[in-house]
């Protein structure tokens, strides 16, 4: 008989909760779920954790004894592009916000159901990990403006050759608007193709996403309007797309 292939190593997760009992349900649940699952009870927990090599997703809480979720979540962004899925209490949306201008790709409101927490985890490696299967032969490659996008390699950068750094969520908006140019697409189309979930009235993930996102390519074309917003009817991206070979 031929040996088996040996299993796909499990996604390791890193959980960051202070209250040992939720702490303890989020690893059973992950860990039923085939999910490699390690925990910390505060930043410098995570951080030594994190000093042994990133995790291929976060789950980092916001409320945090000492040094907040939030503040973490700023500085692993400075080196790392991570996914990390924010917990929040619910109604605290300008923890939300603030967590995903300081670079999260998503967030989940305490209490959540199980089965959207997996959901989620899952979201998030699938756009992770999109394009990191070996090259194939029909890439999506286009350039526009100052930048040339590969969207099979996830890979973003300027007519110099430089990389722009992305976050996943950022990318994938990214993504959605370079598939359709100068069309117009309102915050709740943008959500769904981003985060694959509907949008209630007051979310704002998407505008926050959107200001990331121009931050990011103004520093290379500062001097032209890449995504403008429609007073009432959502986002358009004015660039022409080319598509390259």
């Amino acid at each position: 008989m031929e040996p088996r292939p040996a299993p796909a190593p499990a996604d390791t997760l890193l959980v960051v909760e202070d209250d040992p009992e939720i702490s303890a349900l989020v690893a059973a649940l992950l860990e039923t779920e085939g999910f490699r699952v390690t925990t910390a009870a505060d930043t410098a927990q995570a951080e030594a954790q994190l000093a042994q090599g990133d995790p291929d997703l976060l789950i980092l809480d916001v409320m945090l004894p000492g040094e907040s979720g939030l503040s973490l979540c700023r500085r692993i962004r400075a080196h790392s592009a991570v996914p990390i899925l924010m917990l929040t209490a619910r109604g605290d949306e300008i923890d939300r916000v603030l967590g995903l201008e300081l670079g999260a790709d998503d967030y989940l409101v305490k209490p959540f159901a199980p089965r959207e927490l997996v959901a989620r985890i899952r979201a998030l490696l699938r756009r992770s990990r999109m394009g990191a299967s070996p090259e194939s032969e029909a890439r999506k490659t286009f350039a526009f403006d100052r930048f040339v996008i590969d969207l099979d390699g996830r890979d973003l950068r300027d007519t110099a050759g430089l990389p722009v750094t992305l976050t996943s969520a950022e990318f994938d908006l990214l993504a959605t608007f370079v598939r359709r140019p100068r069309r117009l697409l309102s915050r709740d189309q943008l959500i769904d193709a981003v985060s694959g979930r509907s949008a209630d009235p007051f979310d704002r993930t998407i505008d926050v996403l959107i200001s990331r996102l121009r931050r990011k390519l103004a520093a290379a074309s500062p001097d032209v309007v890449l995504i403008s917003t429609v007073r009432g009817g959502g986002y358009l991206f004015t660039q022409v797309v080319r598509t390259l070979p």
